[in-house]
């Protein structure tokens, strides 16, 4: 990439991308903690029309979803592809004191390491802080060692809870911010309409 990539709201015209994003970064970041038939079973279309449904608020969702594009041409046409997608809302687990939630956070590995996670955790900062919520949580399994990204942007521990998924038990963590407005200032870059 030559130039920050830059992040906006997604569109439902988005979902196709963000699902291809979404299983590409499934199957490098869960493998050996995920089981392998799970992992290569995952299906882009079937993202995509779960994406489409999110997308356009299908279950009276408050999801927000912004996408980070890289500017290079894409090989499927058009001007950029997009390299990372995130997403947050209203907290879903009960947890007292965060009333914000950031979902999701993936990126292909590319784009890793260069601040693209920042990037848009800091955006989803931005926005939680415009819509009235002053602190907000992350849960990411146990043994993902991305886990630490959020503790180095401050994110505290909170809480531990069993989970199971594909058939494996796995432990979660959830980090939190209690005063999103320095993870908001984070957000240096390229933004549209965020």
């Amino acid at each position: 990439m030559t130039a920050l990539p830059l992040i906006r709201p997604a569109t439902v015209a988005d979902a196709a991308g963000i699902a291809a994003v979404h299983v590409e970064s499934w199957r490098s970041t869960y493998a050996g903690l995920l089981p392998d038939r799970y992992l290569v079973g995952l299906s882009a279309k079937v993202h995509e029309r779960r994406w489409q449904a999110l997308l356009t608020g299908a279950g009276g969702a408050k999801r927000r979803t912004y996408v980070m594009l890289d500017g290079e041409p894409n090989p499927a046409g058009g001007s950029s592809q997009i390299v990372g997608f995130a997403s947050c809302g209203p907290q879903r687990t009960g947890l007292t004191g965060y009333g914000g939630e950031f979902y999701a956070i993936y990126l292909l590995d590319q784009v890793q390491g260069k601040g693209a996670g920042r990037r848009l955790l800091a955006t989803m900062a931005q926005d939680l802080l415009g819509q009235g919520t002053q602190a907000a949580l992350v849960w990411v399994l146990r043994d993902n060692p991305s886990r630490f990204f959020y503790e180095r942007l401050g994110g505290a521990l909170l809480a531990e809870q069993p989970i199971s998924f594909a058939n494996t038990r796995l432990a979660e963590v959830a980090y939190g911010w209690t005063d999103l407005l320095p993870l908001s200032r984070l957000a240096a870059g390229p933004h549209v309409g965020s």
